[in-house]
């Protein structure tokens, strides 16, 4: 129903707290566009994201 209710918004759907590969069969099924939590990363820091994104080289916003 959510999910419903996010596309008749015209939303973009992000499911929080995905842990395992049977979670996102479930969620790409439903219709989620993006994914977060352990599965695709343990929680950083702040400056580890940062280190992160200069070590990338394409950084998406201007960093301090």
């Amino acid at each position: 129903a959510i999910v419903a209710m996010a596309r008749r918004l015209g939303l973009r759907i992000i499911a929080e707290g995905v842990e395992t590969a049977d979670q996102v069969r479930i969620l790409r099924a439903l219709g989620c566009d993006e994914i977060q939590g352990y599965l695709v990363s343990p929680p950083i820091s702040a400056d580890r994201l940062t280190e992160m994104l200069r070590q990338s080289g394409k950084p998406r916003f201007r960093l301090p």
